[in-house]
């Protein structure tokens, strides 16, 4: 399959997996128990249908949003996502040269594999540093304080992991960082050695934002350990209300899914939340965010940013968001997987394809700039 041959998320998934060791693809496509949730993200957003207006004169069609104080020419932008070059050597590289091309966000994760340093150098577009709640609390300080220094405006914490999800297609496969793989997994190997020649003849994997704190090498500590060893459950909103503080500027939750906790996100001083459930990865049978958009933004939504990510895979989608109130929407494995398949040039790919179907939904919609997307355009089943 070729990349030009790709008109959307599922011709992108089709050519990843033909690229990427089973393992690997496992990882991006997986989720959390039975993933339920993982299949519903998508499917909550068939229950709700458009209803365009027509004759509204739509020549030019303006995509653009402000998102906590960031301008972003489309109302997408790349979630942060870990590990992304196991997917492909240019990982985080590939994605911010393309957020900055198509004018939108991209975050920057912990666990990501270029260091957000590098990232800001590549993009002088808006810029996320996602991060988890360690124990250690002076690795929080100096987390903010290397994102502030090099120039990052919004901090992301995401809160709805304080544990890793049960990924069963993992534990089939032994898929951890450090590589622990079994013999099926080590046998999927074998059969792409194109991307095990990628992988072995560029520089050597670590994960730069967390090499100062954490030994991953060695077999020393897995991503799954990360997550039960380093991360603290006894966070609090007290403990949260402190880091937003000691930032003072623009600070997002990443997997709010309760109008209570959004309300508590707006009294600590946030001015931004994301309704997550992680892709599906973490708490299987959890609502989407999609299904709780309305009542949150109802809630809250004159007084911070509402966000959703989850199951978005086409304009029609992202327009649906939009109409209930979403500010913008998050995307993940609609750019992980044209990474995988492609490099930068599979996310370019993917973003073009958005960009395009946005502006043609929504001169299908009658509407030529996104605040003229409300509720009065959707009708639920």
């Amino acid at each position: 399959m070729r990349l030009k041959n790709c008109h959307n998320f599922h011709d992108f998934r089709r050519m990843a997996r033909q690229r990427l060791p089973g393992p690997i693809f496992n990882y991006i496509d997986g989720a959390a128990d039975d993933e339920v949730t993982l299949r519903r993200n998508t499917a909550a957003f068939d229950a709700c249908d458009l209803v365009p207006n027509v004759l509204r004169g739509v020549t030019d069609v303006d995509l653009s949003v402000t998102v906590m104080g960031q301008k972003l020419a489309m109302p997408v932008y790349c979630s942060p996502t870990a590990l992304q070059r196991l997917f492909h050597h240019q990982g985080e590289r590939a994605v911010a040269a393309a957020a900055a091309k198509y004018g939108t966000m991209f975050g920057v994760s912990s666990l990501g594999t270029v260091s957000l340093e590098e990232a800001r150098r590549i993009s002088s577009g808006p810029q996320v540093y996602q991060f988890y709640f360690h124990k250690d609390r002076g690795l929080n300080r100096d987390m903010m304080t290397r994102a502030k220094e090099a120039g990052v405006q919004v901090m992301m914490l995401t809160v709805d992991s304080i544990t890793g999800g049960n990924r069963e297609r993992d534990k089939r496969t032994g898929f951890a960082i450090p590589f622990k793989l079994n013999l099926a997994g080590m046998a999927q190997f074998a059969i792409k050695p194109s991307w095990a020649i990628d992988y072995l003849t560029h520089e050597s994997f670590k994960l730069p934002q967390l090499d100062r704190h954490v030994d991953m090498g060695g077999g020393v500590m897995s991503i799954s350990r990360y997550f039960t060893e380093m991360l603290d459950p006894s966070m609090t909103w007290d403990d949260v209300a402190q880091m937003v503080r000691h930032w003072g500027g623009h600070f997002c939750l990443k997997g709010v899914m309760s109008v209570e906790d959004a309300r508590r996100a707006v009294d600590i001083g946030c001015t931004g939340i994301v309704l997550s459930n992680h892709g599906g990865r973490q708490l299987d049978g959890s609502r989407t965010g999609f299904d709780q958009l309305a009542e949150i933004v109802d809630a809250v939504g004159d007084r911070i940013d509402v966000i959703m990510d989850g199951g978005v895979q086409r304009g029609t989608h992202v327009l649906k968001a939009l109409s209930l109130g979403a500010k913008a929407v998050g995307v993940g494995r609609y750019y992980l997987f044209p990474l995988a398949a492609a490099g930068q040039a599979g996310v370019e790919r993917a973003l073009e394809l958005m960009k395009i179907e946005l502006e043609r939904d929504m001169r299908l919609m009658g509407c030529t700039s996104v605040d003229q997307l409300t509720r009065e355009n959707l009708r639920f089943r």
